[in-house]
């Protein structure tokens, strides 16, 4: 008897592999930002004769560019002043000119790797697209005059980076030569002493000493002995304005702490000395700074774990011997539950000390935070770009929203529409016809492999939710996807959400109905073939931190742009590759989903974390019964029954067999033996 076939290549066994990979072709280092010449500051001020250029730290970073004695405006890098980061993880750099009079004058490409080179769209365009900038007036804080160019087609979210990282970089340019901006002052910088800072009100101070702490804490169980030392000598203040941040920390620290700020934070310095720590040793196990908190009214803000970064000294050489030296990313936006920076606000630290008596003893400690009048500036900041993008798109995020609804009915309620195979059917080929239209052709939410390797080379290379909230629709079906690969496995995409998917099972279907023989792939041959997928993906985001160009250009193993997010509208060669594996669909049931596609092989490695087991199986089966096995449409039942959840896209319908009594062999072998009985003579 013939040993059964064993999966030749299990997908979670790429892990160590993978990583192996990556940490071998990992990049060392951050990305430099672009630098202009002479030539191209001519050409960006449209300068006749020759110009100077002179490197500027303050109070931006950038250029100024002057000829003949004459100031003809600055240039900055986005990559240096906004930290523009594009789809594709990896920094999108635009040198941007902008004259005194706060008007862009000229914006160059320099670097950016985007997935839209693979859609079609020429580096040409990106480019056409970032010279539409020329004549925006940025004077106000808001683009006026030029009306902004139009978002590319089919790569709004690469353009709509650009758009934001040009106009943020403008901005900071047009108040580093002397234009207004909004809310606190993050440009202007002049050098500063620990004195000095002080006299103008940058640090709230608070000092609490030993004696004082003594007669607070007169019932301790430990008593403290009194001294003139202090217990608590603190200090705290926001550290945005470079006048104060960056001559506390120094300008390479300074830079790396504000350019992982988020819209809508800021950054609180709290400086200690003395026996009593505002940090303790909890927070290492509770993730909060319990005894930290920031007041304004009846609002108290706790700091997380993930809000601290720890420095070990100042820059400021007169400043005192800091015991402990604490930054913390405050949440300065009152809509969304901040403190308002422009109104004084309190750091509490609040001492304990256990009571002689039972219980513990609290010594709140104050000092209050003010930004002073020299720090701040008059407009607001802007609403980030994925809002933007949010509001656009509402009807399109209402119908993915209804989509979603229905599969999770679908799901849910999967035992009772399995009883009944025309309702199954009728749904399931209604819902296919749903993602392929509308989901694939009309709101281009094609799930790539390209997304997989941005999201991991953005994990690597500093993460930001930003960058993926720009595109709503995409981000929609991901969180989808992330809970569904929880809760049942890769099939909630492969099997439901894929418009590729769907069109190749909707023409199988027809091809069958039209009298199309089926070709049976012999279980061993079956089972090595998805070396090639596994080992496409693998070697996709491997390639992808050495060279992403190249990884696009392996990533065109899928035909996905092709088919359905240019919708066959693209060089020949792209269309015959895509309808040769069209083609293999109408004999094979979903060919490219069993064999070729790497995102398949990319969610199939952590479907094994799901929870539950929904798809139901009896003893029989794969013993006494092999028909789901022949029935599945990709072959992800083995000769023993057992199904694959890294190959299975939870079609059902291997539970429609199991529940059908005129097709399961053991439902009617059931039947027949509780009819027998009946039909004896007595």
């Amino acid at each position: 008897m013939a040993m059964p076939v064993k999966f030749p290549l299990a997908p979670w066994r790429l892990l160590p592999a993978l990583l192996a990979l990556v940490l071998l072709i990992l990049p060392a280092g951050a990305e430099p930002p672009a630098a202009p010449d002479a030539m191209l500051a001519q050409a960006l001020f449209d300068a006749e004769g020759p110009v100077v250029l002179d490197r500027r730290e303050t109070p931006a970073p950038g250029w100024r560019v002057s000829r003949d004695g004459q100031a003809l405006g600055m240039i900055g890098s986005t990559w240096e002043i906004a930290a523009t980061t594009g789809y594709s993880g990896k920094p999108l750099d635009v040198l941007v000119a902008v004259t005194p009079q706060g008007v862009i004058a000229g914006a160059r490409l320099v670097r950016q790797t985007e997935p839209v080179l693979s859609l079609g769209i020429s580096e040409a365009h990106i480019a056409a697209y970032v010279d539409g900038f020329r004549g925006v007036d940025l004077s106000q804080g808001e683009a006026r005059g030029r009306a902004l160019p139009d978002a590319i087609s089919r790569a709004t979210v690469s353009t709509g980076v650009i758009r934001d990282g040009i106009l943020r970089s403008g901005r900071v340019l047009a108040q580093a030569q002397g234009l207004g901006g909004g809310g606190i002052d993050r440009v202007g910088y002049r050098p500063a002493t620990w004195a000095e800072l002080l006299a103008e009100g940058a640090f709230g101070h608070a000092s609490i000493s030993m004696a004082e702490a003594a007669r607070a804490f007169a019932d301790a169980k430990v008593a403290i002995e009194p001294s003139d030392a202090p217990f608590l000598d603190l200090y705290a203040g926001l550290i945005d304005p470079p006048t104060v941040g960056r001559n506390l920390l120094g300008a390479r620290d300074f830079t790396a702490v504000a350019g992982a700020l988020q819209p809508g934070q800021a950054l609180v310095a709290v400086l200690s000395r003395g026996l009593y720590s505002p940090r303790g040793a909890d927070w290492r196990r509770s993730g909060r700074f319990e005894r930290i908190g920031f007041e304004q009214g009846a609002l108290r803000i706790e700091p997380q774990d993930g809000d601290f970064v720890m420095v070990e000294k100042l820059a400021l050489p007169d400043a005192p011997a800091f015991r402990e030296i604490s930054l913390f990313r405050l949440n300065i936006d009152p809509a969304a539950g901040g403190i308002d920076p422009r109104r004084p606000f309190d750091l509490v630290v609040t001492a304990t000390r256990p009571l002689a008596a039972g219980g513990a003893g609290a010594l709140p400690i104050r000092a209050t935070i003010r930004l002073p009048a020299a720090y701040t500036v008059a407009d607001a900041p802007a609403v980030p770009l994925w809002q933007e993008f949010w509001l656009k798109k509402i009807p399109g995020i209402a119908v993915v929203g209804a989509m979603l609804f229905v599969l999770a009915l679908i799901l849910f309620g999967q035992e009772a529409l399995v009883r009944r195979p025309r309702l199954w059917r009728r749904v399931r080929l209604g819902f296919l016809a749903t993602t392929l239209v509308v989901l694939g052709w009309g709101l281009n939410g094609q799930l790539s492999v390209v997304q997989v390797v941005a999201f991991l080379n953005a994990l690597l290379s500093g993460f930001r939710w930003e960058t993926f909230l720009i595109e709503p629709i995409i981000f929609l079906i991901w969180s989808a996807v992330a809970l569904g690969l929880l809760f049942w496995g890769r099939g909630v995409f492969c099997g439901w959400l894929c418009p590729f998917g769907a069109l190749q099972e909707l023409m199988n279907a027809a091809a069958q109905r039209l009298g199309v023989r089926q070709i049976a792939v012999p279980q061993a041959l079956h089972e090595r073939l998805w070396v090639i997928k596994y080992t496409l993906f693998v070697a996709i985001v491997a390639l992808s931190f050495y060279s992403m160009e190249q990884a696009l250009i392996l990533a065109e193993a899928e035909p996905f742009k092709t088919a359905i997010s240019m919708r066959f509208l693209r060089a020949w060669p792209f269309v015959l590759f895509a309808l040769a594996v069209l083609a293999g669909g109408l004999f094979i049931e979903r060919f490219y989903c069993r064999y070729l596609c790497p995102l398949g092989a990319g969610l199939a490695i952590p479907a094994k974390l799901k929870i539950f087991d929904w798809l139901k199986r009896r003893p029989q089966c794969g013993r006494e019964c092999r028909l789901c096995e022949t029935k599945c449409t990709v072959g992800a039942i083995d000769p023993l029954g057992r199904i694959n959840p890294n190959e299975c896209v939870l079609c059902l319908r291997c539970q429609v067999v199991m529940n059908d009594p005129g097709t399961c062999p053991v439902l009617k072998r059931r039947a027949r033996s509780a009819a027998a009985p009946t039909g004896e003579a007595p």
